[in-house]
């Protein structure tokens, strides 16, 4: 049985193939258009998946939709009603999307796919229950909690459920306008970052700040009640109009207007980070106290998806607070997952699948499930090309190449098997180098990545050996727990007395904080990824030769993308980002490039076109 999950017309498309309940491929369109955060209907994800799977629309016996367009069509008119004679940027906002694209969806998934499937029908599963569904069924547990909070869909906002088996049933929810991901984004948007792409931005600044402004939010802009239900106070927002997030109010509450993008972050806005950081994680972890009294104690698991359960740093909170004894995330929380949540809602719980747990490995296959490039395809590619290399056939040499590069201060661009899914890189289309160097996270930001000094990066640690650097509990292998660095491991820092005197980041940033500096936030902590030789031979295998070679069994990782740019997907996107950026060496595969050496380079317009995935 072969099931195609898709999500798009909101943002992050993707779709999903399933066949007998495995998951075969999945992917976001993003990485084909190299259009950020890409909200078309996924034409590429389809193709890609569709021929990773070795079928046609012939052998498809379900089509999934992530979301119902007649209950959003419900909550676009009731909205409607709330706005009263202003609504003229509501519609303009929303009226072309709903009523010429999303009440049609039919048909243009039968576009997409190049024809009718078996039975000619499209299913839709709610947009919190794809969230859903996407939490518990591809974990390792038998029976679990669920929760799922993000912007909306349809009309909820934050929902408390519990699957067991092949079902899952939501038993709570908070319905828009009442929204812990808009409150979220309205901070994004007010000090200056983009929402949705820019949420992960005010994350990384919360610990420069300190959170002076929580008792402001909590007074003024939402009402959390014990069981961490909440109420927004919509005079501060304009988002229900289909305006900007905030008006005139909100600037009033914080004294000034938003901060222009690009320009200058200022105390105001690390304190707003900080302040609206304690909410979240607040309102969190009431939510999961509330989650473990409705499944009751004999339940020991929690999962999490949407929007909001990329935020690791609430996540690792709501770990150290033992309120369940494990805790799984969608490593595709966001939308992108939605489309993997709506096919295997419909594989287990629409068509009654039996689903096996044996609560140790999940079914996410390390989330390595984009397209690969064998190394005949790459050869072609360098030599069609005129491009210089070293060639290597056996494994631990290649590792120990690289691991000696690491150590020499070089910034590689690592391409190898699958493409994950989701919003991290995990070691496939990544960016590595070297933990123990001070200088590398800002060297990265802004030589590589062209983005703002401050943004701390992950660190990616051999799974045996994170305790030796880190406190935590369990593993992180899909980069979504935050956890400090161990305190023998630390130096001396007080990042308080800093942001008072010198509102400028770079200097603090590029200050040692632990003997693996580079992947050491501010306030001590790190966004770890646990690596194991099962999901990532490669990329194990490379850090395995570091440690070897240096004693330490953690690198730098980072998305092998540019600001503004969708991480990598074919060999074509990596070298391009590597000749556009100061990094150093590129490995594609068994092939290693060396900046230097290659011929000077001029994009040329049917690349694309040429080197495509057919």
């Amino acid at each position: 049985m072969f099931i195609l999950g898709v999500s798009g017309l909101y943002h992050d498309s993707a779709a999903v193939l399933l066949k007998d309940g495995e998951l075969v491929a999945a992917a976001q369109e993003e990485r084909f258009t190299r259009k950020k955060h890409d909200n078309s209907i996924p034409y590429h994800a389809i193709k890609y998946c569709m021929k990773e799977g070795r079928i046609s629309h012939n052998d498809i016996d379900a089509v999934v939709y992530y979301d119902n367009p007649l209950l959003t069509t419900e909550r676009f008119v009731t909205n409607l009603q709330y706005a009263g004679e202003d609504t003229e940027d509501l519609l303009n906002l929303s009226l072309q999307s709903l009523v010429g694209q999303k009440l049609w969806i039919s048909k243009l998934l039968e576009k997409a796919i190049g024809g009718s499937w078996k039975d000619g029908k499209l299913l839709v599963a709610d947009h919190h229950v794809s969230h859903a569904a996407s939490a518990f069924f591809p974990s390792p547990y038998e029976k679990a909690a669920i929760i799922t909070m993000d912007g909306v869909g349809e009309w909820q906002t934050t929902t408390i459920g519990y699957g067991e088996g092949n079902h899952i049933r939501l038993m709570k929810e908070i319905n828009y306008p009442n929204s812990l991901g808009l409150l979220y984004s309205a901070f994004t948007y007010f000090c200056g970052f983009k929402v949705n792409s820019g949420d992960y931005k005010l994350m990384g600044l919360a610990p420069y700040g300190e959170p002076v402004y929580y008792q402001q939010i909590i007074q003024h802009l939402i009402d959390i009640k014990p069981d961490g239900s909440y109420r927004l106070n919509l005079k501060y927002f304009d988002f229900q109009y289909g305006r900007s997030m905030t008006n005139d109010k909100f600037e009033e509450l914080f004294g000034g207007k938003r901060r222009e993008p690009e320009s200058g972050i200022t105390k105001r806005e690390m304190d707003m980070a900080s302040s609206i950081q304690k909410v979240v994680e607040e309102i969190v972890i009431l939510t999961a106290k509330t989650a473990k009294n409705l499944v009751g104690e004999d339940v020991k698991n929690l999962v999490l998806a949407g929007g909001v359960a990329l935020n690791c740093v609430a996540n690792g909170k709501l770990q150290k607070e033992h309120i369940f004894d494990n805790i799984w995330i969608q490593p595709a929380s966001g939308d992108a997952g939605g489309a993997l949540g709506a096919a295997m809602y419909c594989y287990y719980q629409y068509y009654s699948h039996t689903r096996f747990a044996d609560n140790i490995n999940d079914l996410q296959k390390g989330s390595y499930l984009g397209p690969s490039y064998d190394k005949d395809q790459i050869k072609t590619f360098l030599s069609e090309n005129g491009l210089v290399y070293e060639k290597y056939n056996i494994k631990e040499e290649l590792y120990h190449r690289i691991a000696e590069l690491i150590d020499k201060q070089n910034v590689i661009g690592l391409f190898c098997g699958r493409m994950e899914y989701g919003p991290r890189a995990l070691g496939s289309r990544s960016i590595i180098g070297d933990a123990r160097s001070s200088q590398m996270q800002s060297k990265l930001n802004l030589k590589i990545k062209y983005r703002e000094s401050f943004r701390p990066f992950a660190p990616a640690v051999l799974a045996e050996m994170v305790t030796n650097y880190f406190e935590l509990e369990g593993d992180s292998p899909y980069m979504l727990k935050c956890a400090d660095v161990k305190k023998e491991l630390r130096k001396d820092f007080n990042i308080r007395d800093l942001t008072r005197q010198n509102e400028n980041l770079l200097p603090i940033v590029n200050m040692s904080r632990s003997s693996i500096p580079a992947v050491t936030h501010v306030d001590y902590s790190a966004r770890i990824q646990t690596v194991t030789e099962q999901h990532n031979e490669m990329f194990y295998g490379i850090i395995h030769a570091f440690k070897e070679l240096t004693g330490c069994g953690c690198v730098i990782n980072t998305s092998f993308n540019v600001r503004g740019e969708p991480i990598v997907c074919s060999p074509l996107d990596a070298y391009t980002c590597f000749m556009r950026t100061d990094m150093d060496v590129l490995v594609l595969e068994n092939f290693i490039l060396f900046k230097e050496e290659q011929p000077v380079f001029r994009e040329k317009e049917d690349w694309r076109e040429k080197y495509e995935l057919d």
